[in-house]
């Protein structure tokens, strides 16, 4: 008995497990909304869900304010994690076929972060999100608090 109750218990596990979240490694970091992980073997370019952050690296375009900062706090916070876990949402793709991804640091969701230090700001958002009502909160208070992009205006 005590052997069907533990298989019983091990299985309920398994079932409430979420199947969309993926343990992935850092292949090289792009700016502060993108990054290459390596998923199933593969090298695969990733967009960080609802978010944009200012552009540091594009062809042709200046350094928007508070870019750079927002490239290397993903970049030091994707280069020093100890796990990496990208969880997909409704959309696995985007438009231009970049993997769409929520991106977990030891834990954390980078994107809260990134959206809380006023280094980024909500965009793309659609009503579906899981992590919506988080990514909020976090702006709302960089607003308030005059962080970052929201230091100027």
């Amino acid at each position: 008995m005590k052997i069907i109750i533990s298989i019983l218990l091990i299985l309920s596990l398994f079932a409430c497990s979420d199947n969309d979240q993926v343990n992935v490694k850092l292949s090289k970091c792009t700016d502060g909304d993108t990054a290459h992980f390596i998923i199933d073997g593969k090298d695969t370019k990733v967009r960080f869900l609802a978010i944009d952050t200012p552009e540091s690296v594009k062809e042709n375009n200046i350094v928007e304010p508070f870019g750079k900062e927002a490239s290397e706090y993903t970049c030091k916070a994707l280069s020093d994690a100890n796990k990496i876990t990208i969880e997909y949402d409704k959309d696995k793709e985007d438009h231009y076929g970049r993997t769409l991804a929520w991106v977990f640091v030891d834990g954390s969701l980078l994107q809260e972060e990134l959206v809380r230090n006023g280094l980024a700001d909500i965009k793309y958002m659609e009503d579906y999100f899981k992590y919506k009502d988080v990514l909020e909160k976090a702006q709302q208070e960089a607003i308030d608090n005059k962080v970052g992009i929201w230091s100027y205006k």
